[in-house]
């Protein structure tokens, strides 16, 4: 007898074991063992629970008791006087009742099980390794009485495989968990969204809503702040995301990229008033530190039936549109239109132009000359990038400006005009002809490199041409960058000159002047369009000329195209300027001969001027 039961308990053992390497859920393995341990224990009625991390009670499972029962006691806490199961897991150790109907731990709880005909029950703490109480091993019997030797020893056995189970259970889920959720914000990862967006098109008949989002500026806080502070910018997104709505499903994609997905959503307008919302999410300031941040996102969207009919297409065209936010319409929201491909397209085309360009050297500088007004005598030039194409023809920046919004080009264009600059340079200078400054667009992506002051430097030492003689001309979003003012102001410190370009056209108000490190203001050519004809635009500039003058700032007017123009402009007290009305750009050698017809014109007037003194 002996020997059979050692048989049976081995048995059940390996078929419990094996279901538990299999992977095999475990409310699936725990009925089976309560079955296999019914059988071999007649008349008793075996059930099995789990107990989370709050003391609640969960049903596992119960073969021989019906689905009221555990519905009854479902999410019941557990507590010294909570009938056998709920007693043991309390106090961590075995409870016997032998009657039900009589004994004190079952106050308030008989009515569950005296109908069903259960008279008496046995149960056991399951415990994890570390002795945490995870669950519990019960045994029902229908008459008043307590375990026989056979039944502890497969109690024994029962409760230990059980203690197996929900450890592989738990670490199944603690695996999965981390397969499907981000580490840092506790949201649903890549993995997950993918699935989800996976499942989603395969059932056409909903719709939905995907916001494809990232951080703006999350480079320059993680620069200039460390990455401790990003990581909690990007847990405080994440978390004002979550926020935002039952509705939606939040997923962090990696790095500062983020996903929502709105169910049942099939109305632009819908999602668009979501973006809005997930937008003003952001406007209250973030506080780390003793920092306050201002969050701010961009965000693209695409609607399931609408734009995209697989997986593929419509993930691909919701980074189009959160792409195209990014470059035309950072810290808003746009939707997804076929439109966006042909833009992507141009972008593409132009920046590898500009990389084959650079490679086969066809870049080089043009000059447009910047004129005292007054004297229609050239004071200084600002070079502008040209390319020489295959057939021979050259084109302006204008004509491939998209390839610059690649950081690489950028970065290799810069280099190739700072030589270009400072080798025309040596040439005037070596002519003896007088030039004020020779001018350079710097970028964004100029000052995140880094080094910047080197490259300049190394660039004009090489040619051996004082940094006084380059003026840096910045834009005005380029240096509301705070980090980006600061190396402005370092450069100018080592004698470079800085220009404030297309002034008006930018997030800059007349405030910001006295806080910017700044030589000169240009104001932007849509200002001068318009100088004749609108009132409005005439008091702007002039006010402009009168708050640079008294700031002693120099001041330049842009895109002058006619004698009126300049004849205003020197009415009201600008002093310089540049246009077509004087001069197109023109390459280094042409603007020698102009500089050299200046000098000979001033040589012949000064000559005059000494012949009429002599005859005098």
């Amino acid at each position: 007898m002996q020997a059979r039961r050692v048989s049976e308990l081995s048995a059940l053992q390996n078929e419990i074991l094996e279901s538990v390497a299999k992977g095999v859920p475990f409310a699936t393995v725990a009925d089976t063992l309560c079955r296999r341990a019914e059988a071999l224990a007649p008349g008793a009625c075996c059930t099995i629970a789990s107990i989370d991390s709050a003391g609640l009670i969960h049903p596992v499972a119960g073969p021989s008791l019906p689905q009221t029962y555990g519905e009854a006691i479902e999410g019941l806490p557990i507590g010294p006087k909570v009938g056998s199961c709920g007693t043991a897991a309390y106090l961590g150790t075995p409870v016997e009742v032998t009657d039900i109907a009589t004994d004190p731990l079952w106050e308030g709880f008989t009515e569950l099980v005296l109908p069903l005909g259960l008279k008496a029950c046995w149960s056991s703490p399951i415990k994890s390794a570390e002795g945490r109480v995870v669950g519990t091993f019960a045994f029902y019997y229908r008459e008043t009485r307590g375990p026989s030797d056979l039944e502890r020893q497969l109690v024994d056995t029962c409760v230990h495989l059980c203690s197996i189970a929900i450890e592989r259970d738990e670490d199944s889920r603690r695996l999965k968990h981390l397969a499907y959720h981000d580490q840092l914000t506790g949201l649903s990862n890549r993995y997950a969204f993918n699935e989800r967006v996976a499942d989603s098109m395969a059932s056409p008949q909903q719709s939905f809503g995907l916001l494809m989002l990232d951080i703006d500026n999350m480079k320059l806080v993680n620069d200039s702040m460390g990455h401790s502070v990003g990581d909690a910018m990007i847990r405080e997104v994440g978390n004002r995301l979550a926020s935002a709505g039952k509705e939606i499903t939040v997923y962090r994609l990696g790095g500062d990229e983020f996903a929502v997905i709105c169910a049942r959503c099939s109305d632009s307008e819908k999602l668009a008033a979501l973006a809005r919302r997930l937008l003003d999410e952001m406007g209250q300031p973030f506080e780390c530190d003793g920092n306050f941040i201002m969050l701010q996102i961009t965000i693209g969207g695409v609607l399931s039936k609408m734009d995209g009919t697989s997986a593929d297409v419509l993930l691909q065209n919701a980074d189009l549109a959160l792409y195209h936010a990014k470059q035309s319409a950072r810290g808003d929201y746009i939707h997804f239109e076929p439109g966006l491909r042909t833009s992507i397209q141009c972008r593409t085309e132009q920046i590898a132009l500009l990389d084959k360009a650079l490679d086969e050297g066809r870049v080089f500088a043009h000059f447009q000359p910047v004129i005292c007004i007054r004297r229609a005598k050239i004071i200084g030039v600002e070079a502008l990038a040209r390319i020489r194409t295959d057939e021979g023809d050259i084109i302006s920046a204008g004509a491939f400006s998209l390839g610059l919004s690649d950081s690489k080009n950028a970065f290799r264009l810069t280099s190739r005009m700072l030589d270009q600059i400072a080798s025309n340079m040596r040439a005037w200078m070596d002519e003896g002809l007088e030039l004020r400054h020779v001018a350079l667009n710097l970028s964004t992506v100029d000052f995140q490199r880094g080094n910047l002051d080197e490259r300049l430097r190394a660039a004009f030492e090489a040619y051996a041409v004082p940094l006084h003689y380059l003026q840096i001309e910045v834009t005005e979003n380029v240096l509301m960058n705070q980090e980006v003012a600061s190396q402005v102001a370092r450069l100018r410190e080592q004698g470079m000159q800085v220009a404030l370009d297309d002034f008006g056209t930018g997030f800059a108000s007349l405030s910001h002047l006295k806080d910017f490190p700044l030589d000169y203001i240009k104001i932007d050519k849509s200002f001068i369009d318009n100088l004749l004809s609108d009132i409005a635009c005439g008091a702007i500039v002039e006010a402009l000329i009168s708050v640079a003058q008294k700031m002693q700032i120099g001041i330049v007017a842009e895109g002058i195209e006619s004698a009126e123009q300049a004849t205003r402009l020197l009415e009201i007290g600008c002093p310089l300027g540049q246009g077509y009305h004087y001069f197109r750009p023109v390459d280094g050698e042409t603007i020698a001969t102009l500089l050299r017809s200046f000098d000979d014109a001033a040589e012949q007037q000064a000559n005059v001027k000494n012949g009429q003194r002599k005859r005098a």
